[in-house]
């Protein structure tokens, strides 16, 4: 088959691999989404994975159909989790407080180095 001399070969072939990649990232967020439910027991993941390879295309719009409401709330729950945690890693690292940083604006302050508004400036970024 010469399959690069026809245009429209060279489409379809493109749109053939966009489906497949397509229905790829589908069935990895559906395991994904899986494996980060709570409220599923390991059985019931241990189903879902089996028929999601046994007969994954019916599996993965019976789950979408059944569980994928909820997909968008544990996905974004999963994001502020891990938001949460770098920033309270970042402020452990840190080793700064708010009233570290205003301390530290008044001493300068007193010393003559910053003006009034930017000790209010700094103040207030720091409660903020």
């Amino acid at each position: 088959m010469e399959f690069w001399q026809s245009f429209w070969s060279i489409i379809w072939w493109f749109l053939w691999a966009f489906v497949f990649i397509a229905y790829l990232m589908t069935l990895f967020s559906i395991i994904a989404d899986v494996f980060r439910d709570r409220a599923l027991k390991g059985w019931a993941k241990a189903v879902w994975v089996f028929f999601l390879i046994f007969v994954p295309f019916i599996t993965a719009l019976v789950y979408l159909i059944a569980r994928g409401d909820k997909m968008a709330e544990r996905g974004a729950a999963a994001v502020q989790q891990q938001e949460d945690a770098a920033h309270a890693y970042i402020r452990h690292v840190a080793g700064t407080s708010p009233s570290d940083e205003i301390d530290k604006a008044a001493r300068l302050r007193e010393a003559g180095t910053i003006t009034e508004a930017e000790f209010e400036s700094i103040k207030s970024r720091a409660l903020a």
